[in-house]
């Protein structure tokens, strides 16, 4: 693949003796990937693993050539990956506009200013003075998205970013991620909404049992009932 900004070889994660990924082998450049499966599957447990945030036992991560296997995360973040967690964990004692000075502070310059998220995200300039626990969970989801690309990341890692949200919210989201590939930040989303998936990206993996069961693509997964029900035991078809 031609400008492969992460590739990952073999990869192996084990909590307290139990083996969750069992030799994921994943490369992807600057096209949106996702990433689908049932729960329980290793999904959020391969996010953490990219960001430092999980005991990786074998193989290797490298990230536009460099390998970052065993780095801490705060020195992943730098290299130029954000991630975007399971649950939003955005701060109670903090606004949102202090959420995004925070994470705008070292990274003056870049292809995202808070002026950016707030034009992407209206909602969140209306609030701006309102607390992280103050928010719908919408709104914690878009400061969540916000925050990120704060970073100005090349790559952008996101852990079930519609989960729990109205379907009107997850259509913005969907427009979102569509923008944010589009501004050269490569997107590699971990979604159970299998339309949500699909929508989002032309390229698609299922993982079952820690590793990378099926890869195949959007349009082949949307048309295909038998595999939807084989892999994730749900099918779009009517």
């Amino acid at each position: 693949m031609v400008d492969t900004v992460l590739e990952i070889t073999g990869l192996t994660v084990a909590f307290g003796g139990s083996k969750i990924l069992h030799g994921i082998d994943l490369r992807m450049g600057t096209e949106p990937l996702s990433i689908v499966g049932r729960n329980g599957m290793g999904k959020t447990t391969l996010c953490q693993s990219i960001l430092g945030l999980a005991p990786v036992t074998g193989g290797k991560i490298t990230f536009k050539g460099f390998d970052i296997t065993g780095l801490k995360p705060n020195k992943i973040a730098r290299r130029g990956i954000a991630y975007v967690p399971q649950g939003r964990r955005v701060f109670r004692s903090l606004s949102v506009d202090e959420h995004l000075r925070l994470a705008a502070g070292g990274h003056k310059g870049g292809r995202w200013s808070i002026e950016a998220i707030y034009a992407l995200f209206p909602r969140l300039a209306e609030r701006r003075r309102n607390g992280g626990m103050e928010l719908s969970g919408g709104e914690q989801q878009m400061l969540a998205i916000g925050r990120a690309l704060l970073l100005d990341p090349d790559l952008i890692v996101m852990d079930e970013p519609t989960e729990g949200l109205a379907p009107v919210i997850v259509d913005k989201v969907i427009d979102v991620l569509t923008e944010v590939g589009k501004s050269g930040v490569s997107v590699l989303l971990v979604e159970q909404n299998f339309s949500v998936a699909t929508s989002v990206s032309a390229r698609l993996l299922v993982m079952v049992n820690g590793l990378v069961a099926l890869e195949t693509t959007s349009s082949a997964m949307r048309s295909d009932e038998d595999l939807q029900r084989r892999y994730l035991g749900v099918s779009t078809q009517v």
